[in-house]
């Protein structure tokens, strides 16, 4: 394996390609931006790659680790772009993934729609085997069964099976089973294992999750296998990974193995760099904001690191309304995501009122404004519009943005209809994408019982800082940070990430009753499978940080909390150290101490953690005087100054340490644009971050 003091992460958006080349030794980088080519995510890998080498003196052959994001998974499972995939399920228990939860997630809703499974039910078989919840064989598995079923899996044409059978975290034997008879007779054909997949209780979140690795499992391992070639063949001999939702990063092999855990990957990148910078300026506490070409992210940074969730729901029929997509059981970031970027495009519904999003004009054609086909209105075309954008200036000029087109857009599909000139019609589509935003924002805060406005808003993603001072506004908020190169940002997330892995396993029981010898048992077996992924990984004994928790809840409640126990590993009398982790994880969260009830641990976790990169960016500015920074003045559209208005625009590469700076203004870099609004006023801290103040 090549070592070399460069590394590189490259994320892969819905919109825009990003990537970020770091030399760990001197602090120096480069950073580049491609349209995403989303008929071949990897050519856009590639092709980004290429250019900043062919533009530099570093080669591919020194270039060491390179770590990778994607949104692949998650457009797999969202445009129903898996393999044909079928689910078995033990007798009995066939429509799991139709009946769910038997949750209506809007009871008010006559013409409910519910997310249609991954898997039809004529591709659902059923298994004849029972275990029971204690992990005793209640029927043996039946293998001549099996073996015919995997005849009829290759007469339907079958190219990937998702195995859930009922109680198997608890006795995987059956399952095991299964594949080897199923190998031996489809070799072929791809198998997840629920155990595997999650060693969690819940057969319907066990099953829609098995179903989902296995519905993208040869996707993911063609995408990486072509990657991984496209990456030989110009050069690179360095170690390759994938971040994984997480906020970790792992293996090509694990994520082959694994590719459900990659659904949040891009996104997981971003929280992790809002962390990492947030923590180098001595801001522990922070709210992500993250907005790039097709959605925007928001995530909690307290104590210097996002929360991390187990369980989240991917391709929701209504964005804010849980129950109305798959759910996913797996450790991510906890975010949300909207519908809301750049490419976001804007509407006249038919009740005559302005709607922007979900959809998204991706790369694919585009905006309207880059010239590529689009005739739809979106959210750049309309900051575009409205000044804040300088059409000779987007990606640092290599790509001039057609003013008149996205003013024949935005005319036509929404200005006409509702009665505006053409700015007021794009001021409209900018305060709607901001109000969607921070109202999403604000319940992702007080979910976690939060309040957002205590939070200061990091704002990234090619369109994040163009705009944040309004969404910080209707929040709320006193203070936006624009980091430098925030264009790219998600990319710092990728090189600040350790190698790691999660383990969880079922085992209920009551605290006061818990069986310590299993529980110790448990714990040290998800220790020693983690330690053996981490050495084929090249990561010591020595360097390696283990973490566990629980998943606790008082008896009666059909939903856990997951309590953090640091420390050495819990063991016998350590019952009034659980109680007290979960009260003052309970009282966190709902502001409110547990009623006097009896509390049981329902599952167990371990996640195990190499050493996290040293990742320290060498910023350097070539001047610090404003004057000296100032490019000149251009239109932009200010109500509060009376529409447009003629704003002073600086470039973000003169402005050093100490410059400040007063609304309205414009601060431009290569891959983003701030904008300051009338009531900012903004300042330069010694690690060349945008810090702006709203009075």
């Amino acid at each position: 394996m090549v070592r070399s003091r460069w590394r590189a992460g490259v994320d892969i958006g819905g919109t825009f390609t990003d990537l970020l080349l770091v030399d760990d030794e001197s602090g120096r980088f480069r950073v580049g931006k491609v349209l995403t080519t989303a008929s071949e995510p990897a050519a856009g890998v590639r092709a980004a790659l290429t250019d900043e080498l062919r533009s530099g003196d570093l080669t591919a052959e020194a270039l060491g680790t390179v770590v990778h994001g994607t949104t692949l998974v998650t457009n797999a499972v969202i445009e129903r772009k898996g393999a044909v995939t079928a689910l078995l399920i033990t007798e009995g228990f066939r429509d799991t993934l139709l009946i769910g939860r038997e949750h209506r997630y809007d009871m008010y809703d006559a013409r409910l729609e519910k997310p249609e499974p991954l898997v039809p039910r004529r591709l659902t078989f059923s298994v004849p085997e029972r275990v029971l919840a204690d992990g005793t064989v209640h029927r043996p598995l039946d293998e001549a069964a099996v073996a015919a079923l995997a005849e009829s899996l290759r007469a339907a044409g079958v190219c990937a099976v998702g195995v859930c059978l009922l109680h198997a975290y608890r006795h995987p034997e059956h399952e095991l089973r299964v594949r080897e008879i199923l190998q031996q007779r489809y070799p072929e054909l791809r198998v997840a294992l629920s155990h595997e997949v999650v060693g969690d209780l819940r057969e319907y979140e066990r099953a829609s999750t098995t179903v989902a690795n296995a519905y993208v499992l040869d996707g993911v391992d063609r995408y990486l296998g072509r990657l991984q070639s496209d990456l030989s063949q110009i050069g690179h001999r360095g170690e390759f990974l994938v971040m994984l939702s997480s906020g970790a990063t792992a293996t090509p092999e694990t994520a082959r193995r694994f590719p459900v855990r990659l659904i949040e990957s891009g996104p997981a990148a971003g929280a992790l760099a809002a962390a990492h910078l947030g923590t180098l300026m001595g801001r522990a506490n922070l709210l992500s904001f993250d907005m790039g070409g097709t959605t925007a992210k928001a995530c909690l940074i307290e104590h210097g690191r996002p929360s991390i969730g187990t369980e989240f729901e991917v391709a929701r029929l209504q964005r804010f309304k849980k129950g109305s997509g798959l759910p996913i059981k797996i450790s991510s970031v906890d975010l949300i995501e909207i519908g809301a970027g750049g490419g976001s495009i804007a509407r006249v519904d038919r009740f005559g009122l302005l709607k922007v999003g979900p959809d998204s004009s991706g790369s694919e054609p585009g905006p309207a404004c880059y010239g590529r086909g689009g005739t739809e209105p979106t959210v750049t075309d309309a900051d575009l519009i409205l000044g804040y954008l300088d059409p000779r200036y987007f990606l640092g000029g290599r790509m001039a943005l057609d003013v008149a087109a996205a003013e024949r857009a935005i005319a036509e599909r929404l200005a006409e209809p509702l009665g505006l000139d053409v700015a007021r019609a794009a001021w409209t589509v900018h305060q709607v994408v901001n109000e969607n935003m921070a109202n999403a924002t604000r319940v992702h805060a007080v979910d976690r019982g939060r309040d957002a406005r205590a939070f200061p808003l990091f704002a990234f993603g090619g369109a994040g800082p163009v705009h944040a001072y309004r969404v910080a506004e209707k929040l709320g908020v006193r203070e936006v940070i624009a980091p430098f190169g925030a264009g790219v940002g998600s990319t710092i997330g990728l090189l600040a990430a350790p190698l790691a892995f999660d383990f969880v396993r079922t085992a209920a029981a009551r605290v006061q009753a818990l069986d310590w010898g299993s529980v110790g048992r448990l714990l040290q077996d998800m220790e020693e499978e983690g330690r053996d992924l981490l050495r084929q990984a090249g990561v010591s004994d020595t360097e390696l940080k283990v973490e566990r928790a629980a998943d606790m809840r008082l008896i009666g409640q059909a939903h856990e909390i997951t309590v953090e126990l640091p420390g050495a590993a819990p063991a016998s009398g350590d019952e009034e150290r659980l109680e007290n982790a979960f009260e003052q994880t309970y009282t966190g969260l709902f502001g409110r101490t547990p009623p006097n009830v009896p509390i049981e641990v329902v599952s167990w976790r371990v996640r195990l953690a190499g050493p996290r990169p040293d990742l320290r960016l060498g910023f350097f500015a070539a001047g610090g005087e404003v004057a000296e920074a100032l490019k000149g003045e251009r239109q932009a559209y200010f109500p509060e100054s009376g529409g447009y208005y003629s704003t002073p625009v600086y470039d973000r590469y003169k402005l050093g340490p100490g410059a400040d700076l007063r609304g309205p203004a414009i601060v431009e870099e290569r891959e983003s644009t701030v904008v300051i609004g009338p009531r900012g006023s903004a300042r330069v801290d010694d690690v060349l971050n945008l810090i702006v103040e709203l009075v």
